[in-house]
């Protein structure tokens, strides 16, 4: 006999929740009901399978109560409920880990299959299926970023802030980015700086000139390279950023599978993808973020 799929339906507008949850029945569900986030609090105890969460409530709205609920069970998927014009809002609930969104009023043969969906995919990432993109990725909150006017050295003070080791969203960032995202005046992403784009603003040009016939041999000696770093990095340190980044790095979609992922990293010889929902930056996934999830797979 197949278990009933039991919902929590988390909603302030009693007409609402009243009936959804008399179709849901119908449909084969269990559902219990709670009128605010607060109340849902109380009832994630009676076990639910999936919650469906009304973003825009009084008290604990959508967002804080998504939190509380992935605090409190990490794995329990949550579907948003959205009104009209509040789409921006259920992206982010997205990123915060969400499972996925509908708008109000929603079609309820497409929720119910939403309710499958999210059941099938928590029994299947108990197997440790491949996750998406969005659930191992680097929030664009917690990646460092800075404007493309600011110098060299505002950009190696700020990286190193990086390798500071802290949490973000489910996983350490035990390596640093090794990257700096560079926006302009508008907050949008015009380049990136990474370590290996401040070690080539050490280069001095005669470096990468043609060589004289004796060239080679003068290059390798010891005096040949006696205090050029700390020339080097004195000469850059006010220069402009914007001067020395590299183009943004390539984009995919938050919704896609890891293996994608790993792919266009590879196809493009990127070590980091700027990750979009609705053409909108969220986040940055990096090839470490991708081996801390091999590391998972095969240790879990």
């Amino acid at each position: 006999m197949t278990k009933q799929i039991k919902v929590l339906m988390v909603d302030d507008e009693k007409r609402f929740r009243d009936t959804t949850k008399k179709i849901l029945m119908k449909k084969g569900f269990e559902t219990i009901l709670a009128g605010s986030g607060e109340e849902a609090l109380e009832k994630i105890n009676q076990n639910p399978d999936v919650v469906i969460l009304d973003i825009k409530m009084p008290g604990i709205d959508g967002h804080e109560a998504l939190a509380k609920i992935k605090k409190l069970k990490p794995d329990l998927p949550v579907i948003m409920l959205t009104g009209h014009g509040d789409k921006p809002s259920a992206r982010e609930a997205l990123v915060e880990g969400a499972f996925d969104y509908l708008s109000k009023p929603c079609d309820i043969d497409h929720l119910a299959e939403k309710i499958k969906e999210a059941c099938q995919q928590t029994n299947k990432l108990s197997g440790h299926e491949e996750r998406w993109v969005t659930s191992v990725m680097i929030p664009i909150t917690e990646y460092s970023t800075i404007n493309e006017r600011k110098t060299i050295q505002d950009a190696i003070n700020e990286l190193k802030k990086s390798f500071v080791t802290k949490m973000a969203t489910t996983q350490l960032m035990e390596t640093g980015h090794r990257s700096i995202l560079v926006r302009d005046a508008d907050k949008e992403i015009k380049g990136i700086l990474t370590i290996r784009d401040l070690l080539e603003t050490l280069m001095p040009d005669y470096l990468s000139a043609p060589k004289p016939s004796l060239a080679d041999s003068v290059e390798f000696s010891p005096m040949f390279w006696k205090g050029m770093f700390n020339k080097g990095i004195q000469n850059v340190k006010d220069k402009c950023i914007s001067d020395f980044m590299s183009p943004s790095p390539v984009s995919i979609d938050g919704r896609s599978n890891l293996m994608e992922a790993a792919y266009l990293m590879i196809q493009t010889n990127e070590r980091r993808l700027l990750v979009t929902l609705s053409d909108k930056t969220v986040g940055v996934i990096r090839e470490q973020d991708l081996f801390f999830e091999m590391e998972k797979i095969l240790n879990s």
